[in-house]
């Protein structure tokens, strides 16, 4: 992605890429289980990377709609608004996620509530749907990416 408009769109992208992947990498190296000081930070660095994976996936969503002059949802559910509407097709653009990666980017949006709330309570058996969440992000979300600003700018 080339064209100077999209430049923060990549960098966000890449980002929900890096943490998303990095998620996944901290999950197989384990170490969640015991009372200690490594299992704490084990686990802190795999809800953080979660977290940051998702939040840059949604600073890159709302920077497209700010792209097309769409106004970003508001109000208290405006995180799975958010979601919702990159998923829909709308008279004026294409849908900007495919259904598999929406779907994953609900899960991982679940998952950063729990954890910003719950920190004490991390339940590594719990993460299971988000770690899978994140494969599916890690592997599509670019695709997904590419396709709709070939789909708008060729429009």
């Amino acid at each position: 992605m080339s064209d100077a408009r999209w430049l923060e769109v990549e960098d966000d992208l890449q980002e929900a890429e890096i943490h998303f992947s990095r998620s996944l990498e901290l999950f197989a190296a384990g170490g969640f289980e015991a009372d200690t000081l490594d299992a704490y930070r084990a686990q802190m660095a795999l809800m953080h990377a979660m977290q940051s994976g998702h939040t840059s996936m949604e600073s890159m969503l709302v920077r497209i709609l700010g792209l097309l002059n769409e106004d970003a949802p508001s109000g208290s559910g405006w995180h799975a608004d958010l979601i919702a509407r990159a998923r829909r097709d709308l008279v004026t653009r294409p849908a900007i996620l495919s259904s598999s990666v929406a779907a994953a980017a609900n899960e991982t949006r679940r998952f950063r509530h729990v954890a910003m709330r719950n920190y004490g309570k991390f339940e590594l058996s719990r993460s299971q749907p988000a770690l899978e969440a994140a494969r599916v992000i890690a592997a599509g979300l670019r695709a997904d990416i590419i396709k709709f600003r070939t789909l708008i700018d060729e429009a």
